[in-house]
């Protein structure tokens, strides 16, 4: 038996060594898959911020390391279906039910791309992007928790692949050192062998690009945790046309989009918030899209400086979701103008948002 195994030894090294059997051969399905993608995954993490450890792992778990029927057939390495706002091309499977309709993507990089948009552009996947992108496992429960799978052990099936293929050593790299790396337990000469040269040099340029565009990017919770005033904060009182305002000296100011904003406490209203930072009630009412005057709940994002024309860069845009109840409040969320939007977007003053609608943010 020794024998035997030494003989098979000696014949693939043989092999080898004429070129009929390459290093990628002694590999397995799953290390070739995530050698094959690896670039396109870290190009991904710098453009949107999604951890490539987790877009291999997803690839490697709903393409089944890019042998599904969908992968092979639709380029669809990520298992997402059609949905409301898909106008492309589409294939019927069978998933959680019948004849589900899912996306067709002319390559594969189209699907890396639209899996990395899916998540950026969701409300449901919106908290991810406080995650840091080296946190894979808070990233795997939080996909898990916002429904991205039905099955109850996605969460730890992610985790799985990422540990035992080192997947989290790619959320540390860049486009140009994905080469030389670990995979599997094995050492790869170079992971971006795949692609030609000048498609090397587009991703690192799009990579760093996209890098310098996502500094002091990211949203900021609607909702900033505040303390009402109490009687121990120091406060200052002002009067306003026989009316008695009374506000905090120690409130912080946070910003969003370059534009600062308060979270509203128990007892304010927009007359009072006016007149702590020296507005006109009808110029505070303009930088947050009103009209007329109206009661304030607490909690509620209040702008003390007009809003920017256009979102950050990197939120292009934003898919409207079912609790997405006007216009007005997607425009909040990132502080942009609403006629700006409604310009942009071509959009009437009636416009009603619509579960699937894409709404664009930038030009």
């Amino acid at each position: 038996m020794k024998r035997i195994i030494a003989l098979a030894g000696v014949i693939m090294a043989l092999l080898m060594a004429s070129g009929a059997v390459s290093a990628d051969d002694r590999l397995s399905p799953q290390e070739q898959y995530v050698r094959k993608w690896a670039p396109t995954a870290v190009a991904e993490m710098y453009r949107s911020g999604v951890p490539a450890s987790i877009t291999l792992a997803q690839g490697l778990l709903e393409s089944r390391y890019g042998q599904s029927e969908l992968a092979s057939n639709g380029n669809n390495h990520f298992g997402i279906k059609c949905h409301k706002d898909w106008k492309g091309k589409s294939m019927k499977m069978d998933d959680d039910a019948k004849g589900e309709c899912f996306r067709v993507y002319s390559t594969a990089e189209e699907s890396f791309r639209d899996h990395s948009d899916f998540l950026r552009y969701r409300d449901r996947y919106k908290s991810l992007f406080d995650l840091e992108t080296t946190d894979y496992k808070a990233w795997a429960y939080g996909l898990k928790k916002a429904g991205y799978a039905t099955d109850p052990s996605y969460a730890t099936k992610l985790i799985k692949l990422v540990e035992d293929y080192k997947l989290y050593e790619y959320d540390s790299m860049t486009v140009e050192s994905v080469s030389g790396i670990v995979v599997g337990g094995d050492s790869v000469a170079a992971a971006g062998d795949g692609l030609s040269k000048k498609e090397k040099k587009a991703a690192r340029k799009a990579a760093k690009k996209a890098a310098k565009e996502r500094e002091g990017t990211g949203l900021i919770p609607d909702t900033v945790p505040q303390s009402p005033l109490s009687i121990e904060e120091p406060v200052r009182v002002v009067t306003k046309a026989g009316e008695e305002f009374r506000f905090s000296l120690t409130r912080e100011t946070y910003s969003r989009n370059g534009v600062p904003f308060i979270t509203s406490v128990e007892g304010e209203t927009y007359s009072s918030i006016a007149a702590a930072n020296n507005l006109y009630l009808k110029e505070l009412l303009k930088f947050n899209d009103l009209s007329y005057n109206q009661e304030l709940m607490p909690g509620t994002v209040v702008y003390i400086q007009p809003k920017k024309k256009q979102a950050e860069k990197g939120l292009d845009k934003h898919i409207v979701e079912e609790d997405d109840t006007s216009l007005r409040d997607i425009c909040q969320r990132y502080a942009v103008k609403m006629s700006s939007v409604m310009k942009l977007n071509g959009l009437s003053s009636d416009y009603v948002p619509r579960e699937g609608d894409t709404i664009k943010l930038r030009k």
